[in-house]
């Protein structure tokens, strides 16, 4: 599986996203990620280990501490991926703009001239 899919594949999961989600703001270790969550730690590990797969995290050791932190490499690539879409949409959304406002300024009746001229006793 190429990389991009490796990671979409791990990003279509809420526990993973919600996992790096929380290494954002910095690493922390398998205890401290599987806090949230209603889970074991084996099964916190697996999504981690899905995760680490797919770049999007590190593993390292330090001592006793096994700390895990975010890598923005495969997101950065996602991200782009994505990017292009996104234009395409804009540039699709400005278009069907621009049509309405030609569709709502033909609709517009003409302007009529509704003073009545009094007639002089």
């Amino acid at each position: 599986m190429d990389r991009l899919s490796l990671t979409f594949s791990a990003l279509a999961d809420p526990t993973r996203r919600a996992i790096l989600a929380r290494l954002s703001s910095g690493p922390a270790s398998v205890n401290e990620l599987a806090a949230p969550f209603d889970m074991s730690l084996p099964a916190v590990s697996k999504h981690l280990k899905v995760l680490e797969k797919a770049q999007l995290i590190a593993r390292g050791k330090e001592a006793q501490w096994r700390p895990c932190e975010i890598k923005a490499a495969p997101l950065k690539e996602a991200t782009d991926w994505m990017e292009q879409y996104r234009q395409f949409w804009e540039e699709r959304f400005d278009r069907l703009e621009e049509y309405l406002k030609e569709l709502q300024a033909k609709e517009k009746p003409a302007p009529t001239n509704t003073t009545r001229k009094r007639k002089k006793p």
